[in-house]
């Protein structure tokens, strides 16, 4: 078991979260659920209280608190895409059944968990000096919400000449 995991907090559906999220994101897996000896505040006994999991390699936990809570954007799961279909299947995928766009690449799932879909090459365009003009680009494809073909062509369009494309 990792020594540091993130805990996300559920109202009481945890457990049907972490198995939609272990099925979406390759080299994942649900490493042990804690259940409920007896009634609690949330639900019954038998309930799943605590699930530790691995999601794309990093560890997680996710907690039945009994309550919903507001996960705001300050943190976020990310994921690295390698191309524009798999951008598309996580995208369709955690929007699905009440999930919302939020802008470029960021939604947030029926759950409320906000994720960052971002294809490998959107961290490099960032990084690399820009005219105003690309700043300008930029900007208006984070106006965008999903990390869709036009977000993404407004972002290689920022690129600078030498830069990889995606």
């Amino acid at each position: 078991m990792a020594k540091v995991r993130t805990c996300l907090w559920f109202a009481s559906d945890a457990e049907q979260a972490v198995h939609r999220y272990v099925e979406l994101i390759p080299e994942s897996r649900i490493e042990r659920v804690q259940r409920s000896p007896g009634p609690w505040p949330g639900g019954k006994a038998g309930d799943a209280l605590v699930i530790d999991f691995t999601l794309g390699e990093q560890a997680f936990q996710a907690l039945n608190g009994g309550t919903r809570v507001d996960y705001g954007t300050a943190a976020s799961i990310s994921v690295a895409c390698a191309d524009q279909a798999e951008v598309d299947r996580l995208w369709a995928a955690l929007t699905a059944d009440g999930g919302a766009a939020i802008q470029c690449g960021w939604l947030r799932d029926r759950w409320g968990v906000p994720w960052q879909i971002v294809p490998t090459a959107l961290p490099s365009s960032t990084s690399q000096p820009s005219s105003a003009r690309r700043r300008g680009r930029r900007r208006q494809s984070y106006r965008s919400a999903r990390a869709s073909r036009p977000c993404l062509s407004a972002r290689r369009a920022a690129l600078p000449s030498h830069a990889s494309r995606f």
